[in-house]
């Protein structure tokens, strides 16, 4: 493993006092190809104060917490845990209800058994390049299995979260043991704070490389109840013409992996990667709802008329049972509203039909939509419809050559102006300057000078007495 020299000349040192050893994700990531992002090391055979006195001529120490035995050490542009290997009892409920004793006199293999998955137990000698795993971790790592690494996994109900953002992240399948094992913690779910619950949604929503295992974890565990959002989209029937892949839930895990494997959903920065991915999970969240069975040109067939609209609710409120942050719903909620946009604007989009598209997403775009689109003509295999992509195509460039791909339209009439013409302010602006968007989408202006004459023009015929409420 390729590390930074600093860090090895603190190893050095800390190696003449005990025996150093990287543990958790970095040897993890190093072992599947990926760059390690950080360093955590646990130290044994040594004490608290020790390792302390060693590690701080190097640089400033926080001893972040001393009755679990950990030092954080702060360098310049860089930050490191090192800690003593550990004793772990269970006290009470949740995953704070543990008593926790630094044991510098564990052995490797009892220090990595409280470790949640095999393939977080496994250590590095960094002075000697051994790779310690007395619990089969780099097996299941080749595998692609995500297996417990002891029982004492059960006493933690955060870890079949864990298990759910582990299994979409680095594309691996649950072991058939600790899904039963998940299975039998299911009622533990309630003990969980929220944060942490949207702590591993979080780490789902960004880093998945195959989101669909995610969900395929909780719906082996039995935990996928915990979020009846999606539970309620299993089973749910379509048309096997549209949608040969089967129900609602099928449709939407196929429609996340196909999002995760576009290129624009790759590039895009965490938070970008965050509101698209939950848009594209909840998209159809308004079917169960909504789904019938009716005829269609002759033929009777599923259908969910206005599903996009009856998908808002159940969006908030996933989001708000998992903890998300409150701004994340003014994100998705229009990505699941609008999400058939295409194929209510077809063909030809209108200039004022996409403008005012593009205001009802902000602050999402249509660039966004347009990629939950893909998303969602890509997760109904075999079927690709010439139709549907050129629908999405037609409406992206029609939003780039009106410069509002990336962005709502910028209002050019603002409550400034209503000053200027001596409107005093209060509630009558509101209704006024929507107006003067709707206009401005419509094309009746297409500058600041234009905005204004309209202006001028609408408060003089909106009533009788419209200048004198100035």
């Amino acid at each position: 493993m390729q590390l930074p020299e600093e860090l090895l000349q603190i190893l050095r040192a800390v190696r003449a006092v005990g025996r150093p050893r990287l543990v958790g994700g970095c040897v993890r990531d190093w072992l599947l190809g990926l760059a390690p992002q950080d360093f955590d090391i646990e130290v044994a055979g040594v004490g608290y104060e020790t390792l302390v006195r060693v590690l701080a001529p190097f640089g400033a120490t926080d001893l972040v917490g001393r009755s679990f035995g950990i030092v954080k050490l702060r360098l310049a542009g860089a930050e490191y845990d090192f800690s003593l290997p550990r004793r772990e009892s269970k006290t009470g409920a949740g995953h704070r209800g543990f008593a926790v004793a630094p044991d510098p006199g564990l052995s490797d293999a009892d220090a990595a058994a409280r470790r949640d998955f095999t393939i977080n137990a496994i250590a590095y000698d960094p002075l000697t390049g051994a790779i310690i795993d007395p619990h089969g971790g780099q097996a299941d790592l080749r595998a692609r299995l995500l297996r417990h690494t002891s029982a004492s996994f059960g006493e933690d109900p955060l870890r079949v979260l864990r298990a759910m953002q582990f299994a979409a992240r680095f594309d691996l399948t649950l072991a058939p043991a600790t899904a039963a094992l998940c299975r039998s913690m299911a009622d533990t779910y309630r003990e969980l704070a929220v944060e942490r619950v949207w702590g591993e949604w979080d780490k789902w929503a960004v880093k998945s490389v195959t989101p669909s295992r995610g969900l395929i974890v909780l719906d082996q565990t039995g935990w996928l109840a915990h979020f009846p959002e999606i539970a309620a989209m299993a089973g749910v029937p379509q048309d096997p013409e549209w949608h040969p892949e089967g129900d609602v839930l099928t449709h939407t895990r196929l429609c996340l992996d196909a999002l995760a494997g576009l290129p624009a959903w790759r590039e895009s920065d965490p938070a970008r990667r965050r509101y698209l991915l939950f848009g594209v999970l909840a998209h159809d969240f308004g079917k169960p709802a909504t789904t019938v069975q009716a005829e269609r040109h002759g033929v009777q067939r599923w259908l969910s008329p206005g599903h996009e609209e009856a998908g808002g609710p159940p969006t908030e409120a996933f989001l708000r049972r998992i903890g998300a942050p409150l701004d994340l719903v003014e994100w998705v909620r229009p990505l699941v509203l609008h999400h058939l946009a295409h194929h209510h604007g077809h063909p030809g989009f209108s200039d004022s039909a996409v403008r005012r598209l593009a205001r009802k997403l902000a602050p999402a775009t249509i660039d966004d939509l347009c990629l939950v689109m893909w998303a969602d003509h890509l997760g109904r295999p075999p079927v690709v419809s010439g139709d549907t992509e050129s629908r999405i195509h037609a409406l992206g460039d029609t939003a780039r050559a009106l410069a509002v791909r990336d962005a709502a339209p910028r209002p050019l009439i603002l409550g400034r102006h209503l000053l200027e013409l001596g409107l005093r302010p209060g509630p009558q602006f509101k209704p006024i300057l929507a107006a003067c968007a709707e206009a401005q989408e419509e094309g009746a202006f297409v500058d600041e000078a234009g905005g204004r004459a309209w202006l001028k023009e609408h408060l003089r015929t909106r009533a009788p007495d419209g200048p004198a409420k100035m």
